[in-house]
């Protein structure tokens, strides 16, 4: 069975190529799509096929599915990401790929966020498409707190316009595991999960675990949603890239990071990796 794995050479993809190794499956059976093939030369020395693989070039995507029996949508970042997850959804309904994995976002039928919508449009268009599926939507992954983490190394602060919100992430590693299980085994064939860590910590046991890890004291200092708008402009950002941002601290403040219920756990078999060895293994301390 041939599985493969968009985005292959992204921090997540990697992952997913180590975890599918890890399982046993051979380097012959992935297929890693990616944008700029020149840049995976280290995923083609350990015997994986590489190709191009461009959700916005749908000329990119016919040919790599040729013979594909899954496939991990890992989702995109461009702006118009939703056109290019289209594409993809049309190649492989065309190829007659047998399932899609889709990695989506928290809660995006509960809450309305930007960064959700695009999502569950994407979610949306998999169904019409009529395509064998499954749903991953990942909460936060810890990795996008080193930045912050790094800086309250010199601050002594992590400023945020989340309020007393919880978030429940957990490494990429963990839902890199997640996405393994569900191209290699039919246990989530036709699921929409909502993956999470084991714990949905505050910013102020955030800041508690910066803290642990730099050696210093750190600080959670919450801020409003146009102090924080107001910041990112004067940051450089435009208005509307400075509203995105900050609607996605709105929405933790809405919830939209705080469900937790061990599915994440359950699905690759061991506990999420907590917050502090999260952060410690990212920054490398």
């Amino acid at each position: 069975m041939t599985l493969l794995v968009t985005a292959a050479n992204g921090h997540l993809g990697r992952l997913v190529v180590d975890a599918l190794l890890a399982r046993g499956i051979a380097a012959s059976d992935i297929v890693a799509g990616v944008r700029t093939p020149a840049k995976a030369d280290d995923l083609s020395a350990r015997g994986i096929r590489v190709v191009e693989f461009d959700y916005a070039r749908p000329d990119t995507l016919a040919a790599s599915l040729d013979g594909v029996a899954r496939v991990l949508l890992i989702s995109g970042t461009d702006a118009d990401r939703v056109s290019g997850h289209r594409n993809v959804i049309d190649a492989v309904r065309a190829a007659g790929v047998e399932r899609l994995v889709y990695t989506s976002a928290p809660r995006v039928d509960e809450i309305d966020y930007a960064l959700g919508a695009d999502h569950l449009a994407t979610e949306r268009a998999i169904a019409e498409a009529g395509v064998d599926a499954t749903i991953l939507r990942n909460n936060w992954y810890t990795e996008n707190y080193l930045d912050a983490v790094s800086r309250a190394a010199e601050t002594g602060v992590i400023a945020a316009a989340v309020g007393d919100a919880r978030v429940a992430s957990a490494s990429r590693k963990d839902y890199a595991e997640a996405a393994a299980v569900a191209l290699t085994t039919d246990d989530l064939r036709g699921q929409t999960l909502e993956l999470g860590g084991d714990v949905a910590w505050t910013y102020d046991e955030l800041a508690a675990a910066a803290g642990e890890v730099l050696g210093r004291d750190v600080a959670y200092q919450p801020i409003s949603i146009e102090d924080l708008t107001a910041g990112l402009q004067q940051a450089g950002l435009d208005a509307g890239t400075a509203a995105f941002v900050a609607g996605i601290d709105d929405a933790i403040a809405r919830g939209a990071l705080s469900q937790t219920d061990g599915t994440l756990a359950r699905v690759i078999g061991r506990p999420t990796t907590p917050l502090v060895d999260g952060l410690r293994a990212g920054l490398n301390r």
